[in-house]
């Protein structure tokens, strides 16, 4: 039995992930670097000292992580000044979570404004308890402290909270914290790892609310 449910944001709620992918390229060029591939999977879902660490691997420890990331928002404000496109079945799973009062968090590794702003640009902010960003903590997703810190916050257990992600390193952080985690691909498409590591793949928002529903989670 299901107490609450933690979302992440990019790629689960809002279709974002596609515009954060074309952002790495001018952010590094400003600073004279080129794009190298791979970048954008590997830090996908990634903030804080867990972004630094994708940025060391690929242009060495001595790189100016914190330039790099700057620039990245800098683009992001640009391409995020209208609320991103909503992904499929997310009015219909809030809506039914609201109804049997089930509480809600957001726990993303986006930046406390961008959360907001989202949000508060679909009129959706109402819906969440809590709302927890990756800003917070030195080490984000993969480490499982954000999800920790938001069962923390609405008063539940891991074993009895839903956290729902897209990305391989939202997975892995839902799984090493004992969550029920439900994949539900965006970008990324699951593989053996990811197999091991969730519980349940929902193709869309649709398909986790039909389960739940249906008791099967």
């Amino acid at each position: 039995m299901i107490d609450s449910v933690i979302f992440d944001m990019d790629g689960l709620m809002f279709d974002t992930e596609r515009i954060w992918a074309t952002l790495w390229e001018p952010a590094l060029a400003g600073l004279g670097l080129s794009y190298k591939e791979g970048l954008d999977e590997a830090a996908r879902g990634t903030a804080g000292d867990s972004m630094r660490a994708v940025l060391r691997r690929f242009y060495g420890e001595n790189c100016d992580t914190d330039a790099i990331i700057e620039a990245l928002h800098a683009q992001a404000e640009k391409a995020f000044q209208a609320p991103p496109p909503k992904k499929p079945g997310l009015d219909e799973i809030l809506a039914w979570l609201e109804q049997r009062h089930i509480p809600m968090a957001v726990a993303s590794s986006s930046r406390m404004a961008s959360i907001r702003h989202h949000l508060d640009g679909w009129g959706l902010t109402h819906y969440f308890k809590v709302i927890v960003s990756g800003e917070q903590f030195s080490a984000s997703k993969p480490n499982p402290e954000i999800f920790l810190r938001a069962a923390e916050a609405l008063g539940t257990v891991p074993g009895r909270t839903l956290v729902l992600e897209d990305s391989y390193n939202g997975v892995r952080a839902g799984a090493a914290g004992g969550f029920v985690t439900v994949m539900v691909p965006d970008l990324a498409q699951p593989d053996d790892e990811m197999r091991r590591l969730y519980t349940a793949e929902c193709a869309s928002l649709h398909e986790v609310r039909r389960m739940l529903e249906e008791g099967r989670l």
